[in-house]
């Protein structure tokens, strides 16, 4: 998976449907928290200045710290602000050293290992007893649990890996009101598409990690439900070899070898490729991710509004023998603000950055985002005031975080070293060279041999 496509969050939709001064006001300010503590507090982030200009989630915390360091004027913050790239570097060196910052955002990929090492705060009851638990999306916690125990409050705003983008239009010509929910109907309406010389679903996996990023990664969830993934991240006894991620490999060989839905060159073109199939009206329907959506949005709108107009979004349809998680998409927040465990040896420092991760990801960032880019994160908003976005941002927003069931990303997690080998093989399986059983067993090699 493109991690900066992601959780950099393209947001191309929103800032195209209204322009918003960087400076606006979140609708919920922080919680003016009565702290006892006086000293000082280091933050290390990486939403500098320049990434806020055109990222609703970098303005959004940015914008969020400042409203908490305002309101609490006996606390001198201490920023550390780096590129993504250089934060991902120095924050390992630190945690190397023993020497991270008080606050922090933590990857998911180290959790387990930083959590076994002693190097953050569990901070499972804080989170609990937060006051706005209730609010919180609890699939966003899964990158930062290691066994029972949370280790951070996820942060950011979430993107999706697999949308459906489809022609309202053309799929009504084909006699469907909406997109079909199982595959057996997209196959009876491949049937009508292809009579018209029309590919029923774009995709391209010439990069050889759409297919898990913007695929298998749903399909998989729809066999397996979330906690066979937990169990692979946790090394708990799950494995790739298990027969429910068996069926999901299967699945997916059968839909892209034996059924005529897709575009015959998909293991040859890109997701950038295949999009472009629907924005020309080559193809009904398109599968990618949240960034995809966004630049057809902008191209439509620009290019064929009534092709624009005519835009919808949809889950991946259900297998006919799969039985989790009908509604689920992948969606994650790749970060979570963490704590240095050395922060736990003074009380009141530890309430305050407690106070601080709580507000960052709480009600006043949650409210920003939302009314400001149609974005959401950890904290859920009711009734979101969408009324300023156009009809397309504001069914995109609610398909993203309020319509649908969340799921991971698996190359979210784990090592590229497992993913490499899944990935390759993922792609010769899709050519009908390879049966999925050789798929998982040589995952779970990988699996053994790496992680």
């Amino acid at each position: 998976m493109k991690k900066k496509q992601i959780f950099s969050t393209v947001i191309a939709t929103a800032v195209a449907a209204t322009t918003l001064a960087s400076s606006a006001m979140a609708a919920t300010p922080v919680a003016d928290n009565d702290l006892a503590y006086t000293g000082e507090l280091t933050i290390m982030h990486y939403s500098t200045s320049e990434e806020s200009e055109g990222n609703g989630g970098s303005d959004g915390l940015r914008t969020t710290l400042a409203a908490w360091i305002e309101a609490h004027p006996e606390i001198t913050v201490n920023e550390n602000v780096l590129a993504n790239a250089e934060y991902k570097t120095q924050i390992a060196t630190l945690a190397s050293a023993g020497d991270l910052p008080d606050v922090f955002m933590l990857q998911g990929m180290n959790t387990k290992a930083w959590a076994e090492q002693g190097l953050i705060v569990d901070l499972t009851d804080a989170i609990k007893a937060s006051p706005y638990y209730a609010d919180y999306e609890q699939a966003y916690f899964t990158p930062f649990l290691s066994g029972d125990s949370i280790y951070g409050y996820p942060v950011l705003t979430g993107g999706t890996c697999t949308v459906v983008v489809y022609d309202k239009a053309m799929w009504a010509e084909a006699g469907f009101d909406a997109f079909p929910s199982t595959w057996e109907d997209v196959e009876k309406a491949s049937e009508y598409f292809n009579e018209q010389g029309i590919t029923t679903i774009a995709f391209g996996n010439g990069g050889k990690w759409q297919a898990n990023s913007c695929f298998l990664s749903t399909l998989g969830n729809r066999y397996t439900g979330p906690e066979w993934f937990q169990s692979l991240i946790n090394k708990e006894g799950a494995a790739f070899t298990d027969e429910a991620f068996v069926k999901a490999l299967e699945e997916t060989k059968r839909l892209f070898t034996e059924t005529s839905i897709f575009n015959e060159d998909f293991n040859a073109v890109t997701n950038e490729d295949a999009r472009e199939y629907y924005i020309a009206g080559d193809a009904a329907a398109f599968i990618g991710g949240n960034w995809d959506e966004s630049y057809i949005w902008a191209t439509l709108k620009e290019s064929d509004e009534e092709k624009w107009n005519n835009m919808g979004f949809a889950v991946l349809p259900q297998p006919a023998d799969a039985t989790e998680a009908p509604t689920s998409q992948n969606i994650g927040l790749g970060y979570a603000v963490a704590i240095n465990s050395k922060v736990a040896e003074d009380p009141d420092k530890l309430a305050a950055a407690i106070d601080l991760a709580q507000e960052l990801t709480g009600p006043a960032f949650a409210s920003y985002v939302a009314e400001n880019y149609a974005l959401g994160g950890l904290t859920k908003v009711a009734d979101v005031d969408l009324s300023k976005f156009d009809q397309v941002t504001q069914d995109f927003y609610n398909w993203s975080y309020v319509d649908t069931e969340k799921c991971e990303i698996y190359d979210s997690y784990i090592n590229g070293a497992v993913w490499e080998v899944l990935n390759t093989d993922l792609q010769t399986m899709m050519n009908g060279e390879m049966e999925a059983a050789d798929v998982a067993a040589n995952a779970q090699a990988a699996y053994e041999a790496n992680y």
